[in-house]
């Protein structure tokens, strides 16, 4: 692979103006493509085939496409201890439904005083009015959410209370470029300019990693019209591609201007660049497509397709890497070297590394000592990982009129009315059955309340509505959930189903609280892999997945202690607290995966290039530790930045993924890199570098292009030659 990586990147050198034109016009296809081709993407999640997921699809066929249209809940209420039921109070309940009635896209709008059908609370305080559309939540347009929200803000006075809740008011998905992510962006830059001392190569590296992200979030977009997306899809694949996209750059940057010192001609220069960091950007760029892609295995199709979508944004990185970064680093030239090294590289003084060389004598003299106290450290932070609790539903943000509506309806109707259940009856024997099951549906602990059944007009399903007495986020009403289905059997000629937002929420939560561990297992088992073949050692590996588990045991703590439990909630701008969303740790898992595994070979393949040299154990780790330590802590830098730009405007779905990335990447990069695993590879001396005789028809994995500065390909040669003619 480093012969072909070399070649590739010598063909980058030659022809620059056509890899560099090749790229700019991709960009701009998929520009126009995400322009005309792109679709609406989705905000809610379901798994075709689980119960509930199949009631609704039911559903829809019998009742018609509203039964599945968005809805919003306007809750009005009477001030101070008046009741909504008085007459003033009826006129202005009366005007608002009116006005309701008559919104963009709207197709009913119950009166919640309808004497057949009233929807007011038991004290006559509080009532709502159910707002159906005829379009589903995702496709709700901005233009019919603000005349609702308008609606409900000329309505809100002194004689009565209007809030509103339910899907129809929820936003869509989230914009990309806020305030937030460009800071990010912009510390990426500094931190850039400061590790190459250029301001021109930091600018560079940041120009392609941004064509590259860009060219693999607008074929997402572009892709949403062919198939349903979910709408935080492009936003992970932004904040994955653009995290790696500069790290890798930086690799292949660092290693070209280390080989310009050494006096080679630019051309064989970025060739040898590509050549060997390549070789480890290719491998460490594979590790995160894998672990993403590897998200297939829980089986739920909204999950693999943002796996695959993120891990086609990582492939277009790598690719960027190893084709227009040499093109661009061959145009800069020498430009890439401080002004007073482009006379004469090689004698050149080179800036020296006293801190990481100190750094690491330090901790492999105290190696104990520093793992135990880093050790310690992830895992007390750890801790609140074991109370982490996950759920679908998204919760309001604090102060906003969704959470003023929740606090109305749990305070006049009850708690189990922000959500209820639905169970459908389908079949011949539908009608003459639903009576059955509501009789039986009424004597199971936790209900509160029983609808009469509703038929459908084919006559051959019914409806029923129940309201749980516990809040949808409570153990109480999911035990409801399984008891329903345990106990309430199916009829002759009629299947029951459980379904309804909070059902969907706990069948998705459950089925993803079930994929984690094979997850885990899968990951962890092929960072082990990984490491054996790159390192031809076993305790090496290990020191690398005990420490990639304390970073997600970590970083899934400190997730949890913020967005749960609320701890230093301002500082990340949380809107709200609470279980976190189920898709979230599978998600970090995969990534963090992928990521430590990039830290682990370029920090650890540098040590045992040095341990294979010659040099001793010990001296070994400070050597590489010495030359790998100040690109990781760059890369990591740069990563945090990235991540935590996404955290203060983030949108519910994507905030506590971003913060337990940025997070997670700190404590892997400055406490598992920089403390645990020099320490642990000092403790373990020889040993570590230890194989098993009868692994010793491993394949060797050449992850930094070694072979190379062993044989230099001959069109490498004739151009050395030409240069020293010349």
């Amino acid at each position: 692979m480093a012969t072909l990586l070399h070649r590739l990147g010598m063909g980058a050198v030659r022809h620059k103006a056509i890899v560099m034109v090749a790229w700019l016009v991709a960009l701009i296809a998929l520009g126009v493509g995400a322009a005309t081709l792109s679709g609406k993407m989705a905000n809610s999640f379901s798994i075709p085939g689980q119960e509930s997921t199949t009631a609704l699809e039911l559903m829809e066929q019998r009742y018609g496409e509203a039964s599945s249209g968005a809805t919003a809940q306007v809750v009005m209420e009477a001030p101070g201890t008046g009741k909504i039921t008085e007459q003033a109070a009826a006129a202005q309940v009366a005007q608002v439904v009116a006005k309701l009635q008559k919104l963009p896209g709207v197709v009913s709008a119950t009166n919640p005083l309808d004497p057949q059908a009233p929807t007011v609370s038991r004290d006559q305080r509080a009532a709502y009015s159910t707002v159906t559309y005829d379009v589903k939540p995702e496709q709700i347009t901005p233009e019919q959410r603000k005349a609702l929200t308008a609606v409900v803000d000329e309505s809100r006075g002194a004689d009565l209370t209007v809030e509103a809740r339910g899907d129809a008011t929820q936003e869509s998905g989230a914009d990309i470029g806020g305030a937030g992510e460009i800071i990010g962006v912009v510390v990426a830059l500094v931190v850039l300019a400061i590790t190459f001392g250029s301001l021109l190569l930091a600018g560079m590296n940041l120009l392609t990693a941004l064509i590259g992200v860009g060219i693999g979030a607008l074929g997402i977009v572009t892709l949403s019209g062919f198939t349903e997306l979910q709408a935080t899809t492009p936003i992970l694949a932004v904040m994955l591609g653009l995290a790696v996209g500069i790290d890798y750059a930086l690799f292949i940057v660092t290693r070209f201007r280390q080989e310009l010192r050494r006096g080679l001609p630019v051309p064989e220069a970025v060739a040898l660049a590509v050549g060997t960091a390549g070789s480890a950007v290719v491998t460490a760029g594979l590790t995160v497509v894998i672990a993403l892609a590897g998200l297939s295995v829980a089986g739920i199709p909204f999950l693999t397709e943002m796996g695959l979508a993120a891990a086609a944004t990582i492939v277009v990185a790598v690719l960027v890497a190893i084709t227009l970064v040499p093109a661009f680093l061959g145009a800069i030239g020498l430009r890439a070297l401080p002004k007073a090294a482009r006379s004469n590289p090689v004698e050149a003084p080179v800036r020296d590394r006293g801190f990481y060389r100190g750094w690491a004598r330090m901790v492999t003299h105290q190696r104990a000592l520093s793992l135990i106290v880093a050790v310690a450290a992830l895992a007390v932070i750890a801790i609140p990982f074991f109370s982490m609790q996950t759920t679908l539903i998204q919760r309001a943000a604090e102060g906003s009129t969704q959470e003023k509506a929740d606090e109305i309806i749990s305070e006049r109707f009850g708690p189990g009315f922000a959500g209820p259940l639905l169970v459908l009856i389908d079949g011949t024997g539908a009608p003459a059955y639903a009576a059955t099951v509501r009789e039986k549906i009424s004597a199971l602990p936790g209900v509160a309340f029983v609808a009469e059944p509703q038929p459908s007009q084919g006559g051959n399903t019914a409806l029923i509505s129940i309201i749980p007495a516990s809040g949808p986020e409570d153990t109480a009403t999911i035990d409801l959930v399984h008891a329903i289905r345990d106990d309430v059997a199916d009829g002759p000629d009629a299947e029951v189903y459980v379904t309804g937002q909070t059902a969907v929420s706990i069948d998705v939560s459950e089925k993803l609280d079930q994929a984690l561990p094979i997850y885990l297992i899968l990951v962890v088992g092929l960072a082990f892999v990984l490491l054996v073949l790159v390192f031809r050692s076993l305790l090496v590996p290990v020191v690398g997945v005990v420490g990639f588990l304390l970073t997600i045991g970590a970083a899934l703590g400190a997730t949890t202690a913020v967005f749960q439990w609320g701890w230093l909630a301002d500082v990340v701008n949380a809107e709200t607290t609470g279980p976190l969303l189920s898709l979230a740790p599978i998600i970090i898992v995969g990534i963090l995966f992928g990521l430590a595994m990039d830290y682990q070979v370029f920090l650890v393949s540098r040590m045992h290039e040095a341990y294979a040299h010659g040099a001793s154990p010990r001296d070994a780790v400070i050597t590489g530790f010495r030359q790998a330590a100040p690109v990781v802590v760059a890369a990591a830098t740069i990563m945090f930045a990235v991540f935590a730009g996404f955290v203060p405007e983030g949108n519910d779905t994507i905030k506590p993924i971003a913060f337990a990335l940025a997070i997670g990447i700190l404590f892997d990069a400055l406490v598992i890199r920089m403390v645990a695993v020099p320490a642990a590879i000092a403790l373990l001396g020889r040993s570590a570098w230890w194989l098993p005789k009868w692994l010793a028809w491993l394949p060797a994995v050449d992850v930094e292009g070694t072979a190379l500065e062993r044989h230099v390909p001959d069109d490498a040669r004739d151009i050395e030659e030409h240069a020293h003619a010349v």
